[in-house]
């Protein structure tokens, strides 16, 4: 029997207008948006829908943000489809940020703890380096063994490591501008065609996130916390997992570990899963699933209509 798996995206795929058509189709999202506006006391559902752009690219906005997308989508799934979650898929999974998203789909954290932890990760993660001082950079085409090589001749130069494993051919790494700048130098002169600098304003996903981890250490462990109704793939692990407290511990070694996307795509797949949706702003995990899933139903949904036609409504 085939499988279902809700994918949550992750920092990147916010932009101006995300969540509008579905607020204007959907009481239902207008009621989520509304409640986490008024849990962060910022009027977080205008700057979606209007920005400005650079206000919204900050971390402490886009993440937020990319959750409430997210959240709004899938609860007009289960309003309109009338099945709570564990009836609509089997398993749910998230890239970095999107992993909250997915453990609050499957009934884990509330809606309110979510955002409040999300608003406060990204504002950790920005304050825990100094600007300038990290950078990330996308090594294409490279497979595990060459970025592993890559970093071990870069790492005499200060702190390097592969922050996302995202699908074959595509490795992200992060820390020390130094480092990260002689990590693409030497992956260039190691064959490497497409070495990408990528625009963020902190290094993500590295040991230079270890001052955020703290910070989200605490805060999670006064989080109420239920087991997930439908197991969450983790990042840190590429496997399931349903308990609470090990979900706590998991979302806490993200901050500074490894997204292993490319591993949680493969697990799913051998697991059973033919259909990938992707819920909310975006098409980077369709874009990822296809890669990892050729054969695979994906789609992506973000609108009152991407959702009729996902369930034959």
């Amino acid at each position: 029997m085939s499988k279902t798996a809700f994918l949550f995206p992750g920092q990147g795929s916010q932009t101006p207008g995300m969540a509008t058509a579905l607020a204007k189709e959907s009481q239902v999202a207008r009621d989520i948006l509304a409640e986490i506006d008024a849990i962060l006391s910022f009027n977080l559902s205008g700057l979606m829908a209007e920005g400005p752009s650079d206000e919204l690219q900050l971390t402490q906005n886009a993440q937020p943000a990319l959750f409430a997308s997210s959240i709004a989508t899938l609860r007009t799934i289960e309003d309109v489809t009338g099945k709570p979650i564990e009836s609509l898929c089997d398993f749910v999974a998230g890239h970095s940020l999107g992993e909250y998203s997915a453990l609050c789909a499957a009934q884990g954290i509330e809606v309110a703890s979510t955002a409040s932890l999300l608003r406060l990760r990204g504002e950790a993660m920005q304050k825990a380096v100094p600007v300038g001082e990290g950078a990330m950079a996308a090594l294409l085409g490279a497979d595990l063994e060459l970025a592993d090589a890559v970093i071990e001749a870069a790492s005499p130069t200060g702190l390097v490591e592969i922050a996302n494993d995202n699908a074959a051919g595509q490795i992200v790494v992060s820390g020390e501008t130094k480092a990260v700048e002689a990590a693409m130098e030497i992956a260039r002169d190691k064959g490497l065609r497409r070495v990408i600098s990528l625009p963020v304003s902190a290094p993500f996903h590295c040991a230079m996130m270890a001052p955020a981890a703290d910070v989200m250490a605490e805060a999670l462990g006064s989080t109420n916390m239920r087991n997930a109704r439908v197991p969450v793939v983790c990042n840190i692990t590429a496997s399931t997992e349903t308990s609470a407290e090990q979900l706590r511990a998991n979302l806490i070694a993200q901050v500074t570990g490894r997204v292993r996307w490319r591993e949680t795509m493969e697990f799913m797949v051998a697991n059973g899963v033919t259909r990938f949706l992707e819920l909310g702003t975006g098409k980077v995990l369709s874009g990822l699933a296809k890669r990892a899933a050729p054969e695979a139903e994906i789609l992506s949904v973000d609108t009152l209509e991407d959702i009729q036609k996902a369930f034959n409504l």
